[in-house]
């Protein structure tokens, strides 16, 4: 018996191929669309630098928990 999954994605690449060279003018087959923006460099860099931001807020906020002294039991 054959795996649903791998039928559906054999399907959906067939479409898309057919319909990818069925359409007219469609520069994608015939050349690289080139390098990458400077809009997705930022978008980029903006992400590296927020996810950066928010680990040192969650490590310091874990450096200040584990530097706090731990009190000893008293017994009653």
């Amino acid at each position: 018996m054959t795996d649903p999954m791998l039928v559906l994605t054999s399907f959906i690449a067939f479409v898309h191929g057919t319909l990818r060279h069925s359409i007219p003018n469609n520069r994608t087959t015939e050349h690289d669309r080139g390098a990458v923006s400077i809009e997705q460099v930022l978008w980029y860099a903006a992400a590296a630098v927020s996810v950066a931001v928010v680990a040192t807020i969650i490590w310091s906020q874990i450096r200040t928990t584990a530097s706090t002294p731990v009190q000893s039991p008293s017994a009653p």
